[in-house]
């Protein structure tokens, strides 16, 4: 029985029925942007032309583009005019030149006659210096594309980012580093019909923080950005938003989502970390396993579009409709659970323990250090087997994100 099991997913592997010919042009190599490219549903650029901290290889990615055929393609502007989010900040370009450098996407939609979905961010405050130039930018692009948006990055007190976004004719947001999974989703599975659950109601009506805007308004706009419906009855996916205080009361928002359809929990009670005694509930009533995906590791926007995104994906009944075998999808959504669960980790105790004891760049060393302290932690047993961690690195030398390395047991390893 093992053996035809493992059969099965050699089988499935490398085959899916969503959409095909879909490429996805991350922002930049950072875990969060990366993470679609190991989904084995999209063609991606290959990875060294990423460079990390110093940004993409233009020339490069420029020239993969124009190889490429497909049917849509999902793109980072950021990465294609500045090479990403970082550089976008920082970058002189003149508002022309900047321009010009999107001509590969207009090129390509021309040669193939794909679709493309594109996103480009407005930036964190006080970090970019040329904001003026990135907004204009955004604003002149019209609706050459099948659909546009800008996510605003990090909106704190002071910042114009929400006044600079009412500014444009195109959906804007909050978030960033987690567009690219929900532009995903509506090109691969888009109108899942979602009803949405707050562990506290009333926050539905605050305005989060790095948001700007009200919580259920935030919600609101991801949906339409992600092509999802919005209902009150036979949802094909609950997003669970946890704000926090109550880890029992969140249990039971996720036990009354399940008893409708697949949970997507969104823990947005804290900033880049989960809340670990819901965590630990969530593990001692194996819930946890259950869940369709789960995401902690960002902003309340970051957190909310990668549950989002990933659930309509990989839950089982939406990713089976779209036509995948059942085992196939079982193993992905094993997989971003894995995945959800180490980032959740690593934000709760990787991070400060790393950052306590060395500097920055991190070291190989440092590495090998705090894995060592994060295998006396509990991993899950997931529905394919235990989750079990083989490594992890930093690709930009920080300990902002960490990339690991993970097995289940079970099944074979096909992480890229």
């Amino acid at each position: 029985m093992r053996w035809a099991l493992l059969l099965a997913f050699v089988l499935v592997s490398h085959g899916w029925a969503f959409p095909s010919g879909t490429l996805y042009l991350p922002l930049d190599d950072r875990p969060p942007n990366w993470l679609p490219c190991t989904w084995q549903v999209v063609r991606c650029p290959p990875r060294a032309l990423y460079q990390g901290r110093q940004g993409a290889n233009l020339e490069a990615l420029w020239g993969w583009l124009q190889e490429q055929t497909g049917r849509t393609l999902v793109a980072s502007l950021d990465a294609l005019v500045y090479g990403g989010l970082v550089q976008s900040r920082s970058s002189a370009l003149p508002l022309e030149e900047a321009r010009g450098r999107l001509e590969v996407l207009y090129r390509w939609q021309a040669r193939t006659g794909g679709q493309v979905l594109a996103f480009g961010v407005i930036p964190r405050h006080p970090d970019a210096t040329h904001r003026t130039r990135n907004l204009e930018l955004l604003r002149s692009l019209g609706d050459g594309f099948a659909y546009l948006e800008a996510p605003w990055d990090d909106a704190l007190p002071g910042s114009p980012a929400v006044a600079e976004a009412a500014t444009l004719p195109i959906p804007t947001r909050p978030g960033a580093d987690e567009a690219g999974q929900v532009l995903l989703l509506r090109a691969l599975n888009p109108g899942v019909r979602v009803r949405v659950l707050y562990d506290q109601p009333q926050a539905a009506q605050q305005i989060t923080r790095y948001e700007g805007i009200p919580l259920q308004e935030s919600v609101s706009r991801l949906l339409l950005s992600a092509g999802a419906v919005a209902v009150e009855s036979r949802p094909d996916l609950v997003l669970v938003v946890y704000t926090g205080g109550d880890p029992r009361r969140g249990v039971l928002t996720v036990l009354q989502g399940l008893r409708e359809a697949p949970v997507a929990l969104a823990d947005i009670a804290r900033v880049n970390r989960g809340e670990a005694s819901l965590v630990r509930y969530l593990l001692a009533l194996d819930i946890y396993r259950d869940l369709a995906a789960y995401a902690s590791w960002g902003t309340p926007g970051n957190n909310l579009g990668a549950a989002l995104a990933q659930g309509g994906l990989f839950a089982a009944p939406l990713c089976q409709r779209a036509g995948n075998p059942a085992a196939w999808c079982e193993e992905r959504r094993a997989r971003v659970l894995a995945q959800a669960y180490l980032e959740y980790l690593w934000g709760e105790i990787g991070r400060p323990w790393v950052r306590a004891r060395f500097p920055e760049p991190l070291t190989e060393e440092a590495a090998r250090y705090v894995f060592e302290r994060l295998q006396t932690e509990p991993m899950p047993r997931l529905g394919l087997g235990q989750l079990r961690p083989e490594g992890l690195q930093f690709p930009w030398g920080r300990s902002f994100e960490a990339e690991w390395q993970y097995r289940l047991d079970g099944v074979p390893n096909l992480q890229r």
